[in-house]
């Protein structure tokens, strides 16, 4: 039985000016998900949802990289990661609400990525609205040289970052990929130096903005792709309608008469 503290130690969290930092913290394994990790990432991101206080998310990995994927030996000797049938989590089993919890969480999330983002380390680094890198990162679908598919939301995660015809070679083929090519495809928002750190800057500048208008934006942009565009602009309007009529708009309005910074309410 594994218990809270041991699921709190695998995954951190620290949440400071409306920023939440995640931090997948199997150093020594190089974040490899075993069946403790997968609990405890859905486990954080179930925490998060329920949260006014947050704003913006950055998930980053301790150590010399963000995930190398699944552990092998957990993966050949789990019961629980071969249940995959149960929707625990709305739509998602368990293993998928690692990936598309991320994408569906109603603030935004940053993935600082460094070292390398495999299999399942690259399906959480896609979950994230924006994804930073580290120059020497390497990222990949590895799951085809291991003999099975995608499993945690990554075919639906990259319908929306690339053509087609790329999703299928980086599925089929398994190959590596360097952070610029990654970027070149759309797969990574930036190359930087320090990730994290500009991951962080750009969370804070994010958390900086009505909670309001952040949600309604993530919700806008979490309609599916092909909605067509009647749907949209309805969605626009009824999201503005609220947004207007919110204490948080007329704080920002005031804000920017008297020359200060806004100071909202989550």
């Amino acid at each position: 039985m594994v218990s809270q503290a041991d699921l709190q130690g695998r995954v951190l969290l620290n949440v400071a000016d409306g920023v939440a930092h995640v931090r997948l913290n199997r150093p020594d394994k190089m974040n490899a998900f075993d069946d403790v990790q997968f609990k405890a990432l859905a486990g954080r991101i179930d925490e998060i949802a329920g949260r006014r206080d947050i704003r913006c998310v950055v998930i980053s990995g301790e150590g010399r990289a963000f995930s190398v994927g699944v552990d092998l030996a957990a993966l050949a000797e789990s019961s629980d990661l071969r249940d995959l049938m149960p929707r625990t989590h709305g739509d998602a089993n368990l293993f998928q609400q690692c990936g598309w919890g991320l994408r569906t969480l109603p603030v935004p999330v940053i993935a600082a990525v460094h070292g390398f983002a495999f299999g399942a380390g690259f399906q959480v680094m896609l979950g994230a609205d924006i994804r930073v890198a580290a120059p020497d990162m390497e990222c990949a679908m590895m799951e085809i040289r291991w003999g099975i598919a995608p499993d945690m939301g990554g075919i639906a995660l990259l319908r929306g970052l690339v053509r087609s015809d790329v999703a299928r070679e980086i599925v089929f083929t398994g190959k590596r990929m360097k952070a610029a090519e990654a970027a070149a495809l759309g797969l990574v928002s930036h190359v930087a130096d320090d990730p994290l750190a500009v991951a962080m800057e750009m969370a804070r500048s994010i958390a900086s903005s009505s909670p309001d208008a952040i949600r309604a934006a993530k919700r806008l942009l979490d309609l599916p792709w092909e909605t067509d565009a009647a749907t949209i602009l309805m969605a626009e309007s009824r999201e503005q309608t609220a947004l207007m009529a919110s204490d948080n708009h007329r704080e920002a309005l005031t804000a920017g008469m008297e020359k200060r910074p806004p100071v909202y309410r989550d």
